[in-house]
């Protein structure tokens, strides 16, 4: 509505031509996620330090995330479709507002609290609280990314531009921790980085309200769920193998699609499985690292270190995604049962490691393993069912992804407080499951795939 056509027999200008989106239009979307997934993955690097200078014992930090996920995994799918309803523009600034107000109000918490402003117990309470922000509203902003592009590119298209979009979330995790140590200033101290990170949401707003034109799709379509940033999941709408004809079905006729289906069950479980492995050992990951170099009595210290581990974790999920997959051309069940291998050699490198240096490096093998098994997954669960369940899909898909946050670190972190390695033969062992289960149950790559190909 916002575009004017062109004169008739005239080529349509870039932006407005049906099956692509413009490198504009992509780049607000690339940052929409991106913001969000720096942010997270900077807090990551800082809280543990900041749970130590507040002297709160590392499991309460911990749950404080676990109520931002619960409030993710419940207003996900509400925000999905409402988007259907009132525009993807309108949820996307919704979800920025959500990140921008509860960064903010979390740094101004916690720099009251350490501060000495407020008690330990009541920072904390209170930030749980600001955290729900971005729970509750936070969960906007990606599927109405998602639905944006799936209504304006055509199946060639989409994949890639979905992948591009998916990739933010891996460019985030990168970028997060290596900001983090940069963005502790005086003044500040451990909680710029959420003051700063509430400033570049800011500037990607203001963008997304000046730039993006209102939605006019060229595609019927209805919103997904992806996961929550700091999940590492990436959607897998648009994956799937049905034929054209099928995406035109009205939504009245689509069946609900049961997490007991059994075209989904191995998949699912497998997700379940995987996703608490992985979300127990982000969890305990940064309070390894100030116990293993010493520097519970310095907590200022251990941002550094901890994002340079996190950092590595990253790197080594993006060569999962950007390198191997492609490059070996790794199906869903292949992709799960090698990463899930290379997992447990990570996480059991990790977690008898004494020094920074074997500690990145068995994180980075862990993550490798999760940045392989991550995909297979999702991809896994995508191809199990026709193109027209795929927003159902991708709802379960999510609602498993969120449901590992929402006890698995918390639970990770007090483990690991009674016996560290207690806690790494857990996180194998659950691997290991999903490996055993996966190689007899899940669906073959051959079957799954067909004859359309990697496109």
């Amino acid at each position: 509505m916002s575009e004017t056509a062109p004169p008739p027999g005239t080529p349509a200008p870039p932006p407005a031509k049906p099956g692509t989106i413009s490198r504009e239009r992509l780049v607000l979307l690339y940052m929409v996620m991106l913001t969000t997934a720096a942010g997270n993955t900077a807090m990551q690097s800082v809280m543990p330090s900041i749970g130590t200078s507040l002297g709160v014992a590392d499991v309460w930090i911990s749950l404080a995330y676990s109520w931002s996920a619960v409030l993710w995994v419940a207003t996900a799918p509400f925000w999905a479709r409402r988007s259907d309803r009132r525009g993807r523009k309108t949820m996307m600034a919704l979800g920025m507002v959500g990140f921008i107000s509860s960064f903010a109000l979390c740094g101004i918490l916690l720099w009251l609290g350490l501060n000495g402003y407020l008690t330990a117990f009541l920072t904390l309470a209170l930030f749980a609280l600001a955290r729900g922000l971005y729970g509750g509203f936070g969960s906007a902003a990606p599927p109405a990314v998602q639905a944006y592009i799936a209504s304006r590119t055509d199946r060639s298209q989409r994949t890639n531009a979905l992948s591009l979009i998916a990739s933010s979330f891996g460019l985030g995790t990168v970028i997060g921790p290596a900001l983090a140590p940069l963005l502790i200033f005086p003044g500040a101290g451990l909680t710029g980085p959420f003051l700063i990170f509430a400033l570049f949401g800011l500037a990607t707003l203001v963008a997304l309200r000046l730039r993006l034109p209102n939605d006019d799709p060229a595609f019927e379509t209805r919103s997904g769920v992806v996961p929550a940033p700091y999940g590492t999941g990436t959607s897998a709408n648009g994956a799937g193998r049905a034929e054209d004809e099928d995406e035109q079905q009205a939504a009245e006729d689509i069946p609900d699609l049961k997490w007991t289906d059994r075209r989904l069950r191995p998949w699912l479980v497998a997700g379940l499985l995987g996703g608490h492995a992985q979300a127990m050992v982000l969890g305990i990951a940064g309070f390894l690292v100030l116990d293993r170099l010493g520097l519970r009595a310095t907590p200022d210290e251990g941002a550094g270190p901890i994002g340079l581990v996190l950092m590595a974790g990253a790197i080594a999920t993006l060569l999962a995604q950007w390198g191997l997959i492609p490059t070996f051309k790794l199906g869903p069940r292949a992709a799960t049962l090698w990463g899930m291998a290379l997992a447990i050699v990570g996480i059991l490198m990790f977690g008898w490691a004494e020094s920074l240096h074997p500690i990145a490096l068995g994180f980075a093998i862990a993550s490798l393993g999760f940045g392989l098994f991550r995909p297979g997954f999702t991809a896994g669960a995508s191809l199990a069912v026709r193109r027209s369940e795929q927003g159902q899909v991708s709802g379960i898909v999510a609602s498993i992804n969120g449901a590992a946050y929402v006890v698995a670190p918390a639970l990770g972190v007090w483990i690991y407080g009674h016996s560290d390695h207690a806690a790494f033969i857990i996180v194998a062992s659950l691997c290991a499951m999903v490996a055993v289960l996966g190689w007899r149950g899940l669906q073959a790559d051959a079957d799954l795939t067909g004859e359309t190909g990697a496109s």
